[in-house]
């Protein structure tokens, strides 16, 4: 430090100048190469956002009476020369004074954007647009230049000396500099880098191109790469929502996503207290699946895109939704690569929820039908926000909706005053019968529609952990899959059907169907059920029904994952073919009768394959 200062006169009187840069160890590039940035073309962003800056705080200037001059055009030009390998970020803005360098580039520890917030704290709002860290940032360029130039003229006349009119700072990357007088005619600063060997990639007009598309393609000014101005300074989300069209959002989205199909709706965010966010997020059309697109919602600090791995600041939940998020609050670590844990990080959590069950119970009430059309792409969302975010839940709660299998939504609440007559069960808890799939149980779901009762649909691949975790949550309610039991056992009202066999025979009949079955993965009862049910049903146990779907949806090998599929054989003792069995006196047509009725319960449950299928219709076509 000492170094620096004692040289500092001869800087000001404009005469050349040679220190060392002031930090507290050896050489601070290796560690700024290797470790600070995870990505050497971060150092772009990083130099064009200076260059921003710079531009930001002349225009501040002006408006607080400091500065007096034309601004003209504020803009920032990156320029390639692929002969000179060298790429020049330049700036019309508030320039640096030899003094100045050596505060803001040689001493790292000192913010310029730091000391000019807290020198214009009082005239400036919190939505100023001073990105950040010049020192730090600038010295990203050495992760891929082995010389750096500063050619840079303050906007204060007279500021270099009377006879000087800019200053040359040059690094070749060691903990050495040379500050020297130059002839700069504008304001403004130009930032030259001389390409390392090792990092000749970036001297390529495709690749800068596209790091620009990346991060500046938002920047509050204009920024020119090759003769193209690459950037759109007032992108949606800085505007009112009154000032924006339908048709506004809808451009946008195709510009964030261009081969994305159309959302289905959006939500406008725009908060100033207790901080600073605005941003649009946009509901997509979703498969039925949690494989999340983790990189979709993009989160930006004034206008600077910061990364696009948002899981601290965006709920879980709508990890699939697309858009922008814009905030200067939210923290992040030295190289802005990285969020921090912090408190307004929650804030920011938190108010986004709540938002979004705003936006989605708004739409509810303004036009039911049209939700309802929507719900089966939204679904997901809000039924992974009703089992993972309580406060969510205590909002959704009034919008999730039930869908039965002729179609019709209802709400948790409209569903229990429907149904609760007929599906109370004798605990006084209502029974909602679902099934997951139409097709493959729809013996089951007909047989319970004959008996009265309604049945939802849960095809949903969250499903199965929205109805376990909201089992808890609602009073007297259960769920019960439509083919976990017999209806009597399902919507246990305390009343058994009469058998037209005695026990004696039912007790044969058990042991006759077990002889055939002969298998240790099949629990054979005898039930009395009306006659027009199947002679023979087949259910699997509720629990591990939930337990060897929710393992499924995991992708894990879970303990219930890898238990054996045991099924229940329930044998209908008031069927007429129960009565045939059992006074066949041929074994071989007894057994060849169990066998057919026993496939005909596998069939209706798509469960008959391979040989056994073969044996059935060879069976069949004998028998007619």
């Amino acid at each position: 430090m000492e170094a620096v200062q004692n040289e500092k006169d001869g800087a000001t009187r404009g005469e050349s100048t040679r220190g060392q840069i002031s930090i507290h160890t050896e050489n601070i590039f290796p560690i700024i190469k290797k470790f600070l940035y995870s990505d050497h073309e971060i150092f772009l962003r990083e130099l064009v956002s200076n260059a921003v800056d710079a531009t930001q705080k002349l225009r501040q200037l002006a408006s607080f009476g400091e500065f007096g001059g034309e601004l003209g055009d504020l803009k920032v030009t990156v320029s390639l020369n692929e002969e000179a390998k060298t790429i020049t970020v330049s700036d019309n803005g508030i320039g640096m004074t030899a003094d100045e360098i050596k505060k803001y580039i040689n001493q790292i520890a000192f913010s310029g954007a730091t000391e000019f917030l807290e020198k214009y704290k009082d005239k400036t709002d919190d939505k100023g647009a001073i990105i950040g860290h010049f020192g730090l940032g600038f010295y990203s360029a050495f992760m891929v230049a082995e010389k750096v130039e500063i050619v840079t003229k303050s906007y204060r006349e007279g500021a270099n000396g009377a006879d000087q009119s800019g200053a040359r700072w040059v690094c070749d990357g060691s903990t050495e500099f040379e500050l020297t007088p130059a002839d700069r005619a504008e304001r403004g600063t130009d930032v030259i880098l001389h390409i390392a060997p090792d990092s000749e990639e970036f001297l390529n007009k495709g690749r800068l191109r596209g790091i620009l598309d990346k991060y500046a393609r938002f920047l509050p000014v204009s920024i020119e790469f090759d003769g193209e101005v690459v950037n759109n300074t007032t992108p949606i989300w800085t505007k009112a929502p009154s000032d924006l069209s339908d048709e506004d959002y809808k451009t946008f989205y195709r510009e964030l996503y261009p081969m994305s199909e159309e959302p289905l709706f959006w939500i406008h965010l725009n908060v100033d207290y207790p901080f600073n966010l605005t941003g649009i997020l946009y509901f997509p059309r979703v498969k039925n699946e949690l494989r999340f697109q983790r990189e979709k919602i993009q989160l930006y600090s004034r206008q600077v895109f910061i990364t696009d791995e948002v899981k601290d600041v965006v709920p879980d939940f709508l990890m699939m939704l697309h858009g922008v998020i814009d905030s200067p609050d939210i923290p992040l670590n030295v190289s802005r690569s990285f969020l921090q844990a912090d408190a307004n990080v929650k804030k920011i959590n938190g108010y986004i929820t709540r938002k979004v069950a705003d936006k989605l119970s708004d739409l509810f009430k303004a036009d039911r039908k049209a939700f309802e059309e929507k719900f089966d792409d939204i679904g997901l969302f809000i039924k992974y926000g009703a089992l993972s975010d309580e406060k969510f839940w205590e909002k959704a709660k009034s919008f999730v909706l039930l869908k039965n299998t002729e179609g019709t939504y209802y709400t948790f609440d409209e569903y229990r005053e429907q149904y609760q007559v007929n599906q109370t069960d004798k605990n006084d808890t209502l029974v909602i019968l679902y099934a997951t799939d139409r097709k493959q149980q729809d013996a089951y779901i007909e047989s319970a529609r004959r008996r009265g009762y309604d049945v939802v649909l849960f095809d949903n691949v969250i499903d199965p952990h929205f109805i376990n975790s909201i089992e808890y949550k609602l009073e007297k309610t259960t769920f019960k899959r439509v083919d976990a039991d017999t209806l009597d056992k399902l919507v246990d009202k305390g009343l058994n059907s009469e058998s037209v066999l005695s026990e004696d025979d039912r007790t044969k009949l058990k042991e006759l169907f077990e002889q055939v079955l002969d298998s240790k993965a099949l629990t054979v009862s005898v039930e009395a059920q009306p006659t027009d049910e199947l002679p023979v049903t087949i259910t699997q146990p509720e629990f591990l029904r939930r337990m060897k779907d929710m393992s499924t949806l995991a992708g894990e090998q879970s303990f219930y994952g890898n238990l054996p599929m045991n099924y229940n054989v329930v044998v209908n003792a008031n069927h007429p073919l129960a009565g045939k069995i059992l006074a066949t006196e041929s074994e071989d047509t007894r057994k060849a009768l169990i066998k057919q009725v026993y496939d005909l319960a596998l069939l209706s449950q798509n469960m008959l394959s391979g040989a056994d299928l073969t044996a059935f219709v060879r069976r069949t076509v004998e028998t007619l």
